[in-house]
C-alpha cells in the first residue's frame, strides 16, 4: 500500500505539472472574473499544503522558501501580495523535488502517529498516511481549478 501512494503522489504531481506546461507568467497571474485566486496562486498552495499535510503534521521540517505562508497559505490571495511571488519555473522546480522528499522521508512511516492531527470537516487525519491521501484530494482538486482557469483565460 505504501507504494500505492507514493505512486498517486507522483501521478497527480505530474497531472499539475502538465496543466501548466504552455501557461505564461502573465496567464499565471489572470484571476477568472467571480474568482479570488490565479493560476500561480494554486501552484504555490499545492506545494505549501503539501509541505504542511506531509512534513509539518508529522514533526519535519517543512521547506517554504520565504513569502510562501503569506503568498499561498489558506486564505491567502494574490490581491493582498506585497511582494512579487516566484516565477512559474520555480514553483515547478519545488513541486517535481517535493514528491521525491517526501517518498525517501516517509517511504516506512505512512503508519506513524501525526505530531498534530487536524479534523477537517468529519475526518480526523491522524497518521502520516492520512495526511498524504487527503493531499491527493488537495492536489486533484486545485489542479482542476487551474484547467479550468486555463478554459476561462484563454
Amino acid at each position: 500500500m505504501n507504494e500505492a501512494i507514493f505512486n498517486q503522489l507522483d501521478f497527480g504531481r505530474g497531472a499539475a505539472l502538465k496543466s501548466v506546461e504552455h501557461v505564461t507568467e502573465q496567464e499565471a497571474d489572470i484571476i477568472p472574473e467571480g474568482f479570488a485566486n490565479s493560476i500561480r496562486w494554486n501552484l504555490g498552495h499545492i506545494y505549501t499544503v503539501t509541505e504542511q499535510f506531509a512534513f509539518a503534521t508529522a514533526g519535519e521540517q517543512p521547506r517554504l522558501p520565504e513569502g510562501f505562508e503569506a503568498w499561498f497559505a489558506t486564505g491567502t490571495k494574490p490581491a493582498d501580495w506585497t511582494s512579487k511571488p516566484p516565477a512559474l519555473s520555480e514553483l515547478a522546480e519545488l513541486l517535481q523535488e517535493q514528491t521525491a522528499r517526501i517518498r525517501e522521508t516517509f517511504s516506512n512511516r505512512l503508519d506513524q502517529a501525526s505530531a498534530h492531527p487536524l479534523t477537517i470537516g468529519p475526518v480526523t487525519f491522524q497518521t502520516v498516511g492520512e495526511f498524504l491521501t487527503f493531499s491527493l484530494y488537495h492536489e486533484g482538486m486545485h489542479t482542476q481549478t487551474i484547467k479550468a482557469y486555463k478554459k476561462l483565460i484563454k
